[in-house]
């Protein structure tokens, strides 16, 4: 049994002094199999603490159907920490951020219009109460003063920049404690005066988050709390990515010298991230400062530990800095887990979306006198496609859709008309014959936004169908959330790749299927090269979304996911395949073209996404 406290500036482990050298993993972004090969990696680094969010969409997918298995077997996660000698901190807040799909809220609460996020609205706070009630109770046997590894838990996140209810900030506080947790809580919060009033508790211990500018950062939390331990709960030592921009990467050196101005200022640190992961699925969040912005499946970050497990230059860097100061490992680094080139595989089958047959085996169609957003019909991830009849004759008019989430491809009588974005919402020019036309509508969810003032983000059409001015109504729906159990029946059309390099000049949307033999399993990264956009699949296990909009040009696939014999790869490819219809699975990982992630964007001065 242990206790963390503080006094005169400084945290104390059962009254002796200490500092905490923590490093982010998330366990919902590793798979399981992996779990101590990175941890192992995190102590073997120097670091004594682990860190990880939860997320409650990951935990109640469904509203009131809980899973606390696989990928989301929290327990056994902190469990296996504490068995590897370190500490956990856990952040249980109901919102994460994180560039988490929702920021980690679960989807189906936007299904109730009057809920209001984040604050003292009874309806969210008892859903709140529902989803603490069996999670937290899981934590209490894990708490140091139970003698397990939980030294700290977190209320809330960042909540000083969304709202300044502190009242409800109080009652989650109350809401641990009721519930057992009686280890050190804390808030966290960007180094400014806005954050630090909306996001803090006068009785609660506070910690800052930002990347670089170490001496302003904390003058300005030494404005506010004089006397507390210095902590950095978020060090940002690299940045997320963006589909359609580049890489981001963050030089080492800087990393390490930054690091360095935090410790010799005597602070406690927890590295964002030591290792990112992946967003595999349908769980990629996305940002909307100026417009909407996805971000990728890697959520490699340029941490110090790759998004596949490997040591960095970086992680070198780093691992000097920490020595310096004291903090030295106390055991082997584990070696690299070997990386595979299974070559180039041809998805020789193909199941076309449009026909009758996939899209029963898929979704049940649903009547609605208008279009509503995808969680008004129970949905929260994936696709969502709206058809309707359009009587003729038009000519010479324009279709608008008020409002996509996030991009729809419309199709008159099976052809392609054109895309929206919400980036680019530009009308498509549309005429209908006079016998009338069928409308379809697929839309896409890309991640709802996970950051900022714009987190209430309903997905697909949310207001209506526009042709000019006239709305369209009588409408039939079909959810498309892709799951792996309704896609295992899905019934192929074996082609050789002369008929699907003719067919592809139709745009439409389809599933493609291969498989490969494995003797030896590995690691391997999915190259798409000559794929337009869409989703794959290993096993029935969603690796994430591809995109040529780059920059990421290859999808990591952890060497557990695959199994020595037969393998299935399915594509859902929203455009066109390549005439030689090809995937390639080879060892060398690409996240595409890098830029430096700029110093604005690493502090908070101005706004964390700056």
């Amino acid at each position: 049994m242990s206790l963390l406290t503080w006094n005169q500036g400084q945290y104390l482990l059962d009254g002796q002094p200490y500092r905490i050298i923590s490093g982010a993993i998330h366990y919902f972004r590793v798979v399981p199999e992996y779990w101590k090969d990175r941890l192992l990696k995190l102590k073997a680094s120097g670091f004594n603490t682990v860190e990880t969010y939860i997320a409650w969409n990951v935990h109640e997918p469904r509203e009131g159907e809980f899973d606390f298995a696989g990928m989301a077997d929290v327990e056994s996660f902190i469990r296996l920490a504490g068995e590897l000698g370190l500490h956990v901190i856990v952040r249980p807040s109901p919102f994460i951020c994180a560039e988490w799909e929702f920021g980690g809220l679960p989807a189906w609460l936007l299904s109730y219009s009057d809920l209001q996020l984040r604050c003292r609205d009874p309806l969210y706070l008892a859903k709140v109460d529902r989803y603490y009630d069996e999670l937290i109770p899981k934590f209490v046997p894990l708490l140091s003063t139970k003698g397990g590894p939980i030294i700290a838990v977190q209320i809330e996140n960042e909540y000083g920049s969304y709202g300044n209810d502190t009242g409800y900030l109080d009652y989650l506080r109350k809401g641990l404690i009721d519930r057992g947790i009686d280890v050190l809580l804390f808030t966290s919060d960007g180094p400014t005066d806005e954050m630090l009033l909306g996001g803090t508790l006068p009785d609660v211990h506070a910690t800052v988050n930002f990347g670089s500018r170490v001496k302003d950062s904390f003058q300005k939390y030494r404005e506010y709390r004089k006397d507390e331990p210095l902590m950095v709960m978020e060090y940002w030592n690299g940045w997320f990515d963006h589909w359609m921009e580049d890489h981001h990467v963050r030089d080492g050196a800087d990393v390490a010298k930054v690091l360095d101005e935090m410790l010799t200022e005597g602070s406690s640190i927890n590295m964002y991230m030591f290792h990112g992961g992946t967003n595999f699925g349908f769980y990629n969040g996305a940002n909307h400062i100026v417009t909407y912005e996805p971000t990728t499946t890697s959520y490699d970050y340029d941490a110090p530990l790759s998004e596949w497990g490997d040591s960095t230059e970086k992680l070198e860097a780093v691992r000097e800095v920490l020595a310096k100061h004291g903090f030295t490992p106390d055991c082997p680094f584990p070696e690299p887990i070997p990386k595979v080139s299974y070559g180039k595989i041809k998805l020789t089958e193909k199941a076309e979306l449009f026909t009758d047959a996939a899209l029963q085996q898929l979704s049940r169609p649903i009547q609605s006198v208008n279009v509503r957003p995808m969680e008004k019909f129970g949905q929260s991830y994936g696709f969502i496609l709206y058809s309707t009849f359009v009587k003729g004759p038009r000519h010479g008019q324009k279709l608008y859709i008020q409002d996509v989430r996030d991009r729809a491809q419309v199709f008159l009588n099976g052809r392609l008309l054109g895309v929206i974005e919400r980036w680019n919402p530009q009308p498509l020019d549309i005429s209908v014959p006079a016998e009338g036309a069928k409308l379809d509508i697929l839309v896409e969810n890309m991640g709802r936004v996970n950051y900022g003032p714009l987190i209430r983000d309903a997905k697909g059409i949310t207001e209506g169908v526009r042709i000019d001015n006239q709305f369209q109504f009588d409408w039939t729906v079909r959810p498309l959330p892709l799951q792996p159990e309704v896609l295992a029946g899905l019934k192929y059309d074996a082609g050789d790749a002369a008929t699907v390099s003719e067919e592809r000049r139709e745009e439409q949307p389809a599933f493609y299927r291969g498989s490969f033999e494995a003797d030896t399993l590995g690691d391997t990264f999915l190259r798409f090269d000559g794929w337009h956009k869409g989703i794959a699949w290993v096993n029935g296990f969603n690796l994430g979304r591809y995109w040529s909009a780059g920059p990421q040009r290859s999808l990591y696939i952890p060497g557990p996911l695959l199994r020595q014999g037969q393998n299935e790869i399915i594509l859902f490819e929203l455009h066109s395949a390549p005439a030689n219809c090809e995937i390639e699975l080879t060892d060398i990982p690409d996240l595409g073209t890098v830029a430096q992630v700029d110093d604005a964007v690493l502090n908070f001065a101005n706004d964390e996404e700056e």
